[in-house]
């Protein structure tokens, strides 16, 4: 009888995982279609010289080493993304943590401020980097306008070098510090709150309960978010295409943008590939190293 009653049991687990496969099979055919088939596709296309109309030359590790060698355009690219990536963290990061902090603290229309600081991030980045490039006008401007009541000149946001990138950043925080907001009021919520009022009955102030409560507790949310908007800035792309497309000067010029001029303006889909997959490379030891350093200072309960 417990001989019959296992053999059941065995074809009924044999049966479950039959039909679990069957569910889990439109999802696993489109990842190998649509995502590893065509990133291992990439790889192999770097080490080939293919202007797409054309035959295809292998060149071996010839587009890696022009890359770092030949090309100085990139070297530029790269540094526009390193700084851009370091002002726009920061920022995103500050903003949308004060703002945590703010929507936390017992306000009224807590709900209605945290829903239309959100907005930004579900609005199509395509239709916001439109309007901020009409906003950036030098003289009919909204910007300038504002900025004009302060007593300050007009300035060239988008058509001088000194100032087109940053007016892409400004763009960016505006956009994408909500996400991270609504991270860090999260992980607010979860900070018992009889620690709080411990630390205040033993007179610690704000600021000191911010440094050495708030902020060792909030440390696996401020992990999560510092790495993904590391990852997410140097894959900026939509802004710097639509508002200047490299300009002035590729000044804004991107690795992502570049990886698109060249696959798709140069057709040189072997040199597009071999940027992709050292953009992939920066990005995976910007992640090894924040998961090596996160020992010293994210705290976990």
């Amino acid at each position: 009888m417990r001989e019959a009653i296992v053999t059941v049991k065995k074809k009924r687990r044999s049966g479950d995982g039959l039909t679990a496969f069957f569910f889990l099979l439109p999802n696993i055919v489109g990842f190998f279609m649509f995502t590893a088939i065509p990133v291992l596709a990439s790889l192999l296309i770097s080490f080939y010289d293919w202007p797409i109309i054309g035959d295809m030359k292998f060149v071996g590790f010839n587009n890696y080493i022009r890359l770092f060698t030949k090309d100085a355009l990139f070297v530029k690219v790269i540094g526009n993304t390193v700084f851009y990536a370091v002002i726009y963290v920061g920022l995103n990061i500050v903003i949308a943590m004060s703002l945590a902090l703010w929507l936390t603290s017992r306000i009224h229309f807590a709900n209605v401020y945290k829903s239309l600081f959100f907005i930004p991030q579900v609005t199509p980045i395509v239709a916001t980097s439109l309007i901020w490039k009409w906003l950036y006008l030098p003289q009919f401007g909204l910007v300038n306008q504002f900025l004009g009541l302060l007593g300050i000149p007009d300035i060239n946001w988008l058509g001088t070098m000194e100032w087109a990138m940053l007016g892409i950043i400004i763009m960016s925080v505006w956009q994408g510090f909500g996400y991270n907001m609504v991270l860090f009021t999260a992980g607010l919520y979860g900070i018992p709150h009889t620690i709080i009022e411990a630390s205040i009955i033993d007179g610690a102030g704000s600021w000191k309960r911010f440094w050495k409560i708030t902020l060792p507790l909030l440390s696996p949310t401020l992990f999560f978010a510092v790495v993904m908007t590391v990852i997410s800035s140097f894959q900026v792309f939509d802004q710097t295409m639509i508002m200047t497309n490299g300009g002035p000067a590729n000044s804004t010029n991107t690795i992502v943008l570049y990886l698109f001029q060249n696959g798709f303006t140069f057709f040189k889909m072997g040199y597009a590939s071999s940027i992709a997959w050292v953009l992939f490379a920066i990005i995976l030891v910007l992640t090894m190293i924040q998961m090596k350093l996160q020992k010293d200072w994210v705290y976990y309960e």
